[in-house]
C-alpha cells in the first residue's frame, strides 16, 4: 500500500481539531480551498468519508474519529523528525537566490520565506523579481519558479503542478458596472492587459472575448501593477487563482468558464545534490508550492 501523504493527513487532523475548514486553514497557513482539496484527496485515497456537515460545522464520521489518533501519531513522528533535524538546519548558512515572476515574488514567496527563516535563520535569501527566465547556469539565481519546462542542459526541474488563471474584478468595480452575465459583456476598455499585448489578446480570446491588442487602454509589463489597478477598481484582469485567493475583496467573475492553464516548475542546477542550503530551501519551496497548486514529480531537464 502506498504511504499516505502527510500533508493530507495534517489537513485532516487540523480540521478535526479545529472543527472548521476556516480555522484549520488559518492554523496551517493555507487557503480554505487548498485545505478542502487535501481532505477530499485523502478521503478518495482511503475510500471513506471523514467528515459530515452539521449546520455550519464539520463533524467527524465514525471512521474519521477512529483515524484521528493514527493521524496524531503521524504528527508526533513528524514533529520528532523535525526536532532531530532542526539542530542541523539551524547551523546551515550561506546565500540562496530565488527567481520568480513579480506576482509570485510579491504575493507567494514572502510566506514561504518566513518558513525558511524559521527553519534556518542563518541562510541569506535573495529574491529576484523578474518576468524573464533567469539563467541558472550562469548563477543569476540558485532556484527559479518558472511557468515553462526547463530545457537547458544541467538543470533539474520539478513539475509542482498546474495552476489556473481566471478573470477577476474588485467588488467596487462590480458595484459600479454590474455583474457581467458572460465574458462578452466586458468591454475591451475594461480589460487591463499585460505586455506583450499580442500574447495577452490571444489568452483573452481563448476564454471568449473578441479583443485586439490595440483595444486595451491600460497596460503594464509588471503584473503586480496590473493587479493593484484591478484591486482599485480600474478594470478586470486575468490572474492566477493562488494569488487572487489572498485578496478577499477580489471576485472571480466566471467560475464555470474554462480557465487559462499553465504549469508551475521549480528549477535548480545540479549543485542541489551537494549544497545543503539550496536543498533545504528547494524542499521548503516544493512543499509549500505543492500545497497551492498540487503535487508533481521530479524531472531532469532535457539536454
Amino acid at each position: 500500500m502506498t504511504p499516505l501523504d502527510w500533508n493530507r493527513v495534517r489537513a485532516f487532523l487540523a480540521t478535526a481539531e479545529a472543527g472548521s475548514l476556516t480555522a484549520a486553514a488559518q492554523r496551517l497557513g493555507l487557503t480554505q480551498p487548498t485545505l478542502s482539496r487535501q481532505i477530499a484527496a485523502l478521503e478518495a485515497e482511503l475510500g471513506v468519508a471523514l467528515f459530515e456537515r452539521v449546520g455550519k460545522k464539520l463533524v467527524l464520521t465514525e471512521t474519521g474519529a477512529e483515524l484521528v489518533e493514527h493521524g496524531r501519531a503521524m504528527g508526533e513522528a513528524a514533529a520528532a523528525m523535525a526536532v532531530a533535524a532542526s539542530g542541523r538546519a539551524l547551523a546551515i548558512a550561506g546565500r540562496v537566490s530565488i527567481s520568480a515572476a513579480d506576482t509570485y515574488a510579491a504575493h507567494i514567496l514572502p510566506g514561504i520565506i518566513a518558513q525558511v527563516r524559521q527553519t534556518a535563520p542563518q541562510i541569506k535569501i535573495v529574491v529576484i523579481s523578474s518576468n524573464t527566465l533567469s539563467d541558472l547556469r550562469r548563477r543569476e539565481a540558485d532556484i527559479a519558479i518558472r511557468h515553462v519546462r526547463p530545457t537547458e542542459d544541467g538543470l533539474i526541474g520539478r513539475l509542482i503542478g498546474e495552476s489556473t488563471a481566471h478573470l477577476y474584478a474588485s467588488r467596487d468595480w462590480i458595484a459600479r458596472r454590474g455583474w457581467p452575465a458572460s465574458p462578452q459583456d466586458i468591454a475591451a476598455e475594461d480589460l487591463i492587459a499585460y505586455e506583450d499585448t499580442d500574447h495577452f489578446a490571444g489568452l483573452i480570446q481563448g476564454i471568449g472575448l473578441a479583443v485586439r491588442p490595440e483595444d486595451f487602454r491600460l497596460v503594464s509589463e509588471n503584473s503586480v501593477v496590473v493587479w493593484e489597478m484591478v484591486k482599485r477598481g480600474l478594470g478586470v484582469c486575468v490572474m492566477s487563482r493562488e494569488i487572487a485567493q489572498g485578496s478577499p475583496d477580489m471576485v472571480e467573475l466566471f467560475p464555470e468558464a474554462p480557465p487559462v492553464r499553465f504549469p508551475v516548475w521549480l528549477v535548480t542546477h545540479r549543485e542541489l545534490r551537494t549544497s545543503r542550503r539550496i536543498r533545504l530551501v528547494y524542499d521548503i519551496l516544493a512543499e509549500a508550492l505543492g500545497g497551492l497548486v498540487g503535487g508533481g514529480e521530479a524531472l531532469r531537464a532535457a539536454p
